[in-house]
């Protein structure tokens, strides 16, 4: 384990009329506890996992690639600032590590591609071959698959997006063997039951409050799915 445990401190907030800050989770959550090698957090949109997620990794140090933002209606000056009413623990000091969201992996697989271009070898990382050249979900895996042989703290905002369900299972056995390996820590905001099953995962549901442990059958993405698969015709 690398990151121990994580505190939210209310009384630092900027602002509790603004989101995330607004958020009752936010308010009343303490602390999270980190005791497995990897650990979920679920929920409905708009719950604040992957905002939290976002936070906690730039309070742990770790460098998030960007986006360019383009003009926007109305522009929330408090949205990025979670991250300053964060403590963290460490288990024995800082470790690097990454960031993962769908939203921003093209514009890294492009810098990557211009990096290439002047240092072939650079590819070597990602398996050999451009990672503009293969369909999303190969270019993904081929990421997951060299960036997560690395010792460090991984955070993961939905990757499943761009995932078959096949695929999924394979980042499953990635995450499991990288854990169980010893050196990897995986934080991971999703909506897939595929990914969740993963064994001896802790999955934290931001649809109660305060945040709080939920066993997998009991997760609202694993009670959909079931009764889905079950009786497909009485969704519809």
């Amino acid at each position: 384990m690398h990151l121990k445990r994580v505190r939210i401190f209310p009384d630092k907030f900027p602002t509790q009329a603004h989101y995330p800050f607004s958020l009752d989770v936010m308010q009343q959550t303490e602390e999270l506890v980190f005791s497995t090698p990897v650990t979920f957090f679920v929920g409905e949109n708009g719950t604040g996992k992957s905002t939290l997620l976002r936070a906690i990794c730039q309070r742990c140090g770790i460098h998030i690639w960007q986006n360019r933002e383009g003009a926007r209606v109305k522009r929330n000056p408090f949205e990025n600032l979670l991250f300053t009413a964060l403590g963290i623990e460490w288990a024995n000091g800082s470790v690097p590590g990454s960031y993962f969201g769908s939203d921003i992996f093209e514009q890294f697989a492009r810098i990557v591609e211009e990096w290439a271009s002047t240092d072939p070898a650079q590819l070597q990382y990602f398996g050999g071959r451009s990672l503009l050249s293969q369909s999303h979900g190969q270019s993904l895996m081929a990421y997951f698959t060299s960036r997560y042989q690395i010792e460090g703290l991984y955070f993961l905002d939905e990757p499943e997006t761009a995932l078959s369900p096949r695929t999924q299972i394979q980042l499953l056995q990635l995450l499991r063997a990288m854990s169980e390996a010893g050196h990897a820590q995986f934080l991971v905001a999703t909506h897939s039951p595929l990914l969740l099953a993963c064994p001896g995962a802790t999955i934290y549901s931001f649809d109660s409050t305060p945040v709080s442990p939920i066993p997998y059958h009991d997760t609202m993405h694993y009670q959909v799915y079931k009764q889905f698969m079950e009786n497909p015709g009485s969704f519809v």
